[in-house]
């Protein structure tokens, strides 16, 4: 789960889709919403799995910076960016993440309370993992038939870099 990916959904949606994992309560009974077909089709009436805190903050943070080879994001330990988010605790899991209590960011306190403090602008990073490129063409394929964004709309290349992100070289 990561809120920076160029193809996924709005970041907005984070807090429904944690409240979702963590609350079984909760995710039975937004399933009592969904087309029956949905469930006919799907596992999610069978799940009663909630996550911990502790598993949230490793699938969003420390997992993504892990796969990605960044060393100084998704932990708390020496050489880390210190980008942290604190909640309050609280039943209402989806209220709890719609609001933190506080956003760090490379140590300074940017949000408090929904307040803006300060404006810190982070850094841009571009990872280009290697690929068979005698796949692009099935992949091309499938997304036609599949999609209704065309394949040309997914690409990002270095010119989004512009204003001076970092590209991130991928381990083979």
């Amino acid at each position: 789960m990561s809120t920076d990916h160029p193809n996924g959904g709005s970041f907005l949606a984070y807090p429904e889709i944690v409240a979702l994992l963590m609350d079984r309560t909760y995710r039975a009974e937004v399933l009592k919403r969904v087309h029956p077909r949905v469930l006919e089709r799907t596992v999610l009436k069978d799940l009663t799995r909630e996550y911990t805190l502790q598993e949230i903050a490793i699938i969003t943070r420390a997992s993504p910076a892990r796969l990605l080879g960044l060393k100084d994001k998704g932990h708390l330990g020496p050489g880390a960016d210190g980008d942290v988010t604190i909640y309050t605790p609280g039943a209402d899991k989806k209220a709890m993440f719609e609001l933190p209590r506080f956003v760090i960011k490379a140590g300074q306190v940017v949000v408090e309370q929904g307040e803006v403090r300060a404006e810190v602008f982070g850094r841009t990073l571009h990872v280009a993992p290697a690929y068979d490129e005698g796949a692009v063409a099935d992949i091309k394929k499938w997304f036609e038939s599949y999609y209704t964004i065309q394949f040309a709309n997914y690409p990002v290349d270095d010119s989004y870099l512009s204003h001076g992100g970092t590209r991130v070289e991928c381990e083979k």
